[in-house]
């Protein structure tokens, strides 16, 4: 059975924080191996009892310390049920054990991320004022696992914004409940099914239209169902959510969304020729939706495919999908394409080039009874910048890169994005589907160019500074509509017990 349940863990490692904030270029993978001793058949009995004994204790001691993941509710702390794996302070703390069996255990831990970010130009200096602040966001989580079956896990988030002209509900949460569930793992048919229910966090793929929004500083959770089956190279997903509303005017304030659900069915699949590919139909209704050519209740059909993989030096990630359905008395007719490219040279610093391309559909004919304006369902904030210039919605994007590594614990990112509109029938946009005032059927498609530089620092093992910089030149539409160019720069620093 543990067996099973590490294998039922493979699928759920995600790419870390650090990964996300390098503009998501780079990712991992976990390899396995299984030793086998051929015993000697003239050895006694006690001797291939003694060597076994001595092999299993060699093997234990050489178990790493767990490290901290981007997602907490991931890690297993039960190597630290044997002796001889190293301690560190309040290891006490990060295995309590609950009973005999060493996989039944309860575990403690926390982040920390404080962020000062300046910018000054929000929507591009229209109807805004340049804005320094500091983001802080606190969790704090009880993991409990029963044996190789149960687990119980709880966080705790208060997240606060300090200085912001204007504070929303992605900035700040007072004490509130982020996460609570409880999962069954069990063999089934050859295969590990896992059920889990409650309130949790979601992610898919390279997280660009589902994904815990960690850029904010007031993360996405799901009042959800969620059931996974997989066998052998297959995985096989079903999931019913209510995102959390979240609220910012007192404590344990947050509920679930009533006026919006996300649910569908999704596949992985592992080794399709030299990638993985998987796939996902999903259901997004809202009561009461607004679009600049439509309003009503939305229902949205998702139809996403995806195909990732390497090959020598050479890295690709490539996403399509497609909206079908209605808002209003109007049908949806929307699309998006992401694609991130890269190639790993064989020189000092291991540069690698990187070429993203992102596209995604507006609204071409106002008033013709079709919303071709995409919805970005619930996006990534690390995907394009943390300036947060640039949404997933009519858009063409072409962003070459390079990243280097000067040493192993240095990463630095230079980047220079090009934009423009899909079509001018509809308006730029920012993240959170933020209209910029006065673009909408106006002006040119050329929306401006931008330069980011990045620089991440692990600067101890559950530590990381972050520095991040960018320089927007607008267009002449955005001239036109009374923005100006604009620049951020945020510095951070996280860190996980």
């Amino acid at each position: 059975m543990a067996s099973t349940t590490k294998r039922a863990r493979r699928f759920d490692k995600t790419a870390s924080l650090t990964a996300l904030a390098g503009l998501l270029l780079t990712g991992g993978n976990s390899a396995f191996a299984d030793s086998v001793a051929a015993p000697v058949a003239d050895v006694s009995l006690a001797a291939d009892s003694a060597n076994a004994a001595s092999g299993a204790t060699a093997a234990a001691c050489n178990a790493k310390r767990p490290i901290v993941l981007f997602n907490r509710w991931q890690e297993d702390w039960s190597v630290l049920a044997n002796p001889c794996v190293q301690r560190e302070p309040l290891d006490s703390l990060k295995y309590i054990p609950l009973g005999g069996n060493p996989s039944s255990y309860l575990s403690l831990g926390m982040n920390l991320r404080e962020r000062l970010e300046s910018n000054n130009a929000p929507l591009f200096g229209i109807g805004t004022q340049s804005d320094t602040y500091l983001i802080q966001r606190i969790q704090v989580h009880a993991d409990a696992h029963l044996a190789d079956h149960w687990q119980f896990f709880v966080q705790l988030v208060d997240a606060r914004a300090f200085g912001k002209n204007v504070v929303t509900p992605v900035d700040k949460n007072p004490l509130d409940l982020e996460q609570a569930f409880v999962t069954y793992t069990g063999a089934l048919g050859g295969g590990t099914f896992k059920f889990r229910v409650g309130r949790q966090e979601m992610a898919f793929d390279l997280q660009r239209f589902v994904s815990v929004r960690d850029g904010p500083n007031v993360r996405q959770a799901f009042d959800a169902v969620w059931a996974d089956y997989e066998y052998q190279k297959w995985r096989f997903i079903a999931y019913a959510t209510q995102p959390v509303q979240n609220r910012n005017a007192t404590v344990f304030d947050d509920i679930s969304n009533r006026d919006l659900t996300f649910s569908g069915v999704r596949f992985e699949r592992q080794s399709v020729g030299p990638g993985d590919l998987s796939g996902y139909w999903s259901r997004y209704n809202r009561t009461n939706a607004r679009y600049l050519d439509a309003s009503g209740p939305e229902h949205r059909d998702v139809w996403d495919l995806r195909y990732t993989g390497t090959h020598g030096r050479f890295d690709w990630d490539i996403e399509g999908m497609l909206q079908t359905g209605t808002v209003g008395n109007s049908t949806i007719g929307a699309w998006a394409i992401g694609s991130i490219a890269g190639y790993k040279l064989d020189m000092p610093w291991s540069p690698r080039i990187g070429l993203q391309v992102d596209a995604a559909s507006g609204d071409r004919h106002p008033h013709d009874g079709r919303v071709e304006t995409f919805n970005p369902l619930f996006p990534n904030g690390y995907y394009f910048t943390l300036a947060g210039y640039t949404g997933y919605t009519n858009l063409i994007h072409v962003k070459p890169s390079i990243t280097l590594k000067p040493t192993a614990n240095l990463a630095l990112l230079g980047a220079l994005g090009f934009q423009w509109r899909e079509t001018t029938g509809d308006a730029v946009y920012q993240q959170a589907s933020q209209i910029v005032p006065g673009t909408a059927g106006k002006g040119s498609l050329w929306t401006g160019m931008y330069v980011q530089l990045r620089a991440d620092w692990t600067i101890a093992a559950n530590l990381i500074g972050s520095i991040e910089a960018v320089h927007f030149q607008v267009g002449n539409t955005i001239r036109q509509a009374g923005g100006h160019n604009a620049d951020y720069a945020g510095v951070e620093l996280k860190y996980g017990w």
